[in-house]
C-alpha cells in the first residue's frame, strides 16, 4: 500500500528527502499559465446515502438505448444481450488474476480464452486467432503491422469505405515505423477493383477492406481478392461478426487476416465501450500475431489443461524482436462474447443475422418512399444503410432524441467521407416493426 503523509511534519520530511523546501518548488516545472491558482470549487462532502441519491438523480438525466429505440450503429450496435451472460461471466472460475501467468490458478480464464479463439476461427474460417485485442480499430492497425513484417513492404492501402476510426488508428500506428498509408476513395459506397488495381504496386504490404463496410454496403470481395493477391499483397478483412451468420467468411473469400469489433456479441453498447477486437489469420502468420494465444495441453496425469503458448510481445522478448506492444486482452468482454456464441449457437447466429437483414431492408424501403429521402448508395447492404436527407441529419438526430428515437449517426462527423447530408441508420434484431414505423413517421415530418 502506498504511504500517504498525514501531517505537516510528514510532508516536510518527504520534501527534504528529495532536496526541496516546498510544494511550490516541486511544481515549478509546470508553466504558471496552466496551473490553477484558486481553490477547487468542490461541494461539501456527502454521506453515502446522500451520494447514492445524488448520483441516481444525475444518472436519470441520461437517455439510453434501453429506454429509446436505437437506430445508431457505425461500429457499436444495440443487439440483444441474454441475461445469462452477466450471471455466467461473474462466476468465480473466471475471477482469476489479471494476467494468467500461473496456469494452475487460472484455468477458468485460460479455458475462456481458448474457447474464444476457437469460436473466432470457426466464424472467420481462418486457422488461428488470438486472445482478443483492445477493439476493432487496434486490431486493424495490428494487421497492418503484421503485413508489413511478413511481406517486408512499407505501404498499406485502405479502402475509403473503411471505418474512419480504423483509418485514424492505422495512421497512428504507422507513423512511428514510417509505414506509408494511403486511402483509395469510394465515391460509390464501395471499393472499385479497377481503382484499387491502379493504386497497387510492388511495395504494397496489404489492403484493408471492411465487409460490410462503414456505410453498411457489401464489397465485391471476390474481385478485390484477385486484385490484391495478384499484386503479392495480403488481404485484410474487417468484418461484423453478426453478418457471418449469413455472409461468407473471410477465409472463404481468401483473406489472409480477419479483424473486427466483437461488441455486438453479448456486450452492451455502454456509451461506445469497453469493446473487444478479434484477430484471426492463416497459420503461417501465427508467430507474428500480436498479443497472446492460449493453448490446450495435458498434465502428467493426462488431464486436460490450458496454458499461454505464444506471447511474442516486448515484455517477454527483446523489444526489437517483439511482434507488438499489445500487453493485454479484453478478456472479460471476450468471455461475454464466448458465452453469447455458446448460448445462441450456429443456428441462432443465423437467425439473428436474418432478422437484422430483413428488418433493415424493411426500414430502408419505407424511408426511401418519403419525399426527399434516398439511399446514398445503390448497393446491397446487411443491417445498416446511409440515406440522404432533406434536412440536416444533425438536426434530425437531435430533435428525435427528445422523442425517444435515436435516429442514427450524422455522417458529417466524418469529413473524410464527403457525405455531409448522410444519415447512417442501423437496424438490429431488437427493433420492432412498430419502432421502425415510428421512425419512418418521425422522419416524414422533415420532408
Amino acid at each position: 500500500m502506498a504511504y500517504i503523509p498525514n501531517t505537516d511534519a510528514d510532508r516536510q520530511a518527504m520534501l527534504a528527502a528529495i532536496g526541496i523546501d516546498s510544494i511550490e518548488e516541486l511544481l515549478s516545472v509546470i508553466p504558471k499559465d496552466v496551473r490553477l491558482d484558486t481553490p477547487l470549487d468542490l461541494s461539501p462532502a456527502l454521506s453515502e446515502l446522500e451520494l447514492h441519491d445524488t448520483m441516481g438523480e444525475m444518472a436519470a438525466r441520461n437517455d439510453s438505448a434501453d429506454r429509446s429505440a436505437s437506430f445508431v450503429g457505425g461500429g457499436m450496435y444495440d443487439h440483444f444481450v441474454p441475461s445469462a451472460i452477466g450471471h455466467l461471466a461473474g462466476r468465480s472460475e473466471f475471477l482469476t488474476s489479471y494476467t494468467p501467468y500461473q496456469p494452475e490458478v487460472s484455468q477458468g480464464t485460460l479455458q475462456g480464452i481458448y474457447e474464444f479463439q476457437t469460436m473466432i476461427c470457426e466464424l472467420t474460417g481462418l486457422d488461428v486467432a488470438n486472445a482478443s485485442l483492445y477493439d476493432g480499430a487496434s486490431a486493424a492497425a495490428e494487421a497492418a503491422m503484421l503485413a508489413r513484417a511478413a511481406t517486408r513492404r512499407d505501404r498499406v492501402i485502405l479502402a475509403g469505405s473503411l471505418h474512419p476510426h480504423y483509418v485514424e488508428t492505422v495512421r497512428t500506428y504507422a507513423h512511428g515505423p514510417g509505414i506509408r498509408v494511403e486511402t483509395v476513395s469510394c465515391p460509390d459506397g464501395a471499393l472499385d477493383p479497377d481503382r484499387l488495381a491502379s493504386a497497387l504496386d510492388d511495395d504494397t504490404a496489404c489492403v484493408i477492406v471492411q465487409h460490410p463496410n462503414f456505410f453498411g454496403c457489401l464489397e465485391s470481395m471476390g474481385d478485390l481478392e484477385r486484385v490484391v493477391h495478384g499484386a503479392g499483397a495480403l488481404l485484410v478483412m474487417a468484418v461484423d461478426p453478426i453478418s457471418l451468420g449469413v455472409i461468407e467468411s473471410p477465409g472463404a473469400y481468401g483473406a489472409d487476416i480477419a479483424v473486427g469489433e466483437g461488441q455486438s456479441m453479448g456486450n452492451q453498447v455502454s456509451y461506445g465501450g469497453p469493446a473487444l477486437g478479434f484477430f484471426a489469420a492463416r497459420d503461417r502468420f501465427v508467430r507474428r500475431m500480436p498479443g497472446r494465444i492460449a493453448g490446450q495441453t495435458v498434465d502428467q496425469e493426462d488431464r486436460r489443461g490450458f496454458v499461454l503458448t505464444l506471447q511474442a510481445r516486448e515484455q517477454h522478448i527483446r523489444r526489437d524482436k517483439a511482434t507488438s506492444n499489445i500487453c493485454t486482452s479484453q478478456q472479460l468482454n471476450a468471455l461475454m462474447a464466448t458465452i453469447y456464441l455458446s448460448l445462441i449457437g450456429k443456428q441462432g447466429l443465423k437467425e439473428v443475422a436474418e432478422l437484422c437483414l430483413h428488418k433493415s431492408h424493411y426500414a430502408a424501403e419505407r424511408i426511401t418512399r418519403l419525399p426527399g429521402y434516398e439511399l446514398a448508395f445503390d448497393r446491397p447492404f446487411f443491417k445498416e444503410f446511409a440515406v440522404r436527407t432533406p434536412a440536416p441529419p444533425g438536426e434530425i438526430v437531435t430533435r428525435l432524441a427528445d422523442e425517444g428515437l435515436l435516429a442514427g449517426g450524422d455522417l458529417a462527423r466524418f469529413p473524410s467521407l464527403e457525405l455531409d447530408n448522410g444519415l447512417l441508420i442501423a437496424v438490429t434484431e431488437r427493433r420492432t416493426r412498430s419502432q421502425i414505423d415510428r421512425l419512418v413517421e418521425a422522419l416524414g415530418r422533415f420532408s
